[in-house]
């Protein structure tokens, strides 16, 4: 295939790829097996926190928007409790190459752009010293979206505890702050969370929103479009 020869030989890596669309973890899974590497899958932050417990992978492939732990939430917690892991980030809703700010990851990866521009990075990141690729230091904040009101009419949000990885709701109050704080109502830890609102990018300072999903050619492969 063309994109083939973006993909120079590497160190084969542990591949964890996190994304609610069964067809595309099917399709990053046979491409990233076919170069070498060892491959899982996860269907959401949940399902992808309890593999990582159970063998952790040299990197994480996630998806932003999914239901139950986006992968906003899931990517903070990793970079919290999991900083060896290296983390590329995608969406369809945003265009270009550069990481949405707020996002705990080192590389991004933009849906319906060509396979090889995948393949590249995880080139990239496989050449990278680990000591230029993570700052756990710097904590990310979690992005969670609005889950309605509660029974006297305030609006909340389910926060996940990056510590503990519990959850517990918490009302947002009428202050429009962009990120906020709480305390772990189990563990005590301080927490802080930003709010995704539906179909939004959680900064326009970087990235432009991509104005219709599908508009470009999805890739050099007709058959992989991995544009949501």
């Amino acid at each position: 295939m063309p994109w083939e020869r973006h993909m120079m030989p590497n160190a084969k890596v542990k591949l964890l790829i996190v994304d609610d669309e069964v067809s595309l973890r099917a399709s990053l899974s046979q491409i990233f097996t076919t170069f070498g590497h060892s491959v899982r899958s996860a269907e959401d932050g949940f399902s992808a926190l309890g593999q990582i417990r159970n063998e952790m992978p040299d990197v994480l492939l996630s998806d932003l928007n999914m239901q139950g732990m986006s992968g906003f939430e899931l990517l903070s917690v990793v970079r919290r409790r999991f900083p060896a892991i290296q983390v590329i980030a995608m969406s369809g809703a945003f265009s270009g190459n550069t990481v949405p700010p707020g996002i705990a990851a080192d590389a991004f990866y933009e849906k319906g752009s060509s396979p090889g521009t995948l393949l590249a990075i995880m080139r990239d990141m496989g050449n990278m010293e680990r000591s230029s690729v993570q700052h756990p230091d710097t904590l990310a904040p979690i992005w969670i979206p609005k889950n309605g009101h509660d029974p006297t009419g305030e609006e909340y949000v389910m926060v996940t505890c990056p510590e503990c990885l519990r959850t517990f709701p918490q009302v947002l109050g009428k202050a429009f702050l962009p990120i906020r704080e709480t305390s772990c109502v189990h563990c005590f830890s301080l927490v802080h969370y930003a709010i995704v609102q539906p179909a939004d990018a959680p900064s326009t300072q970087v990235l432009q929103r991509r104005p219709v999903a599908g508009v470009r050619a999805a890739s050099d492969s007709p058959s992989l479009n991995f544009c949501r």
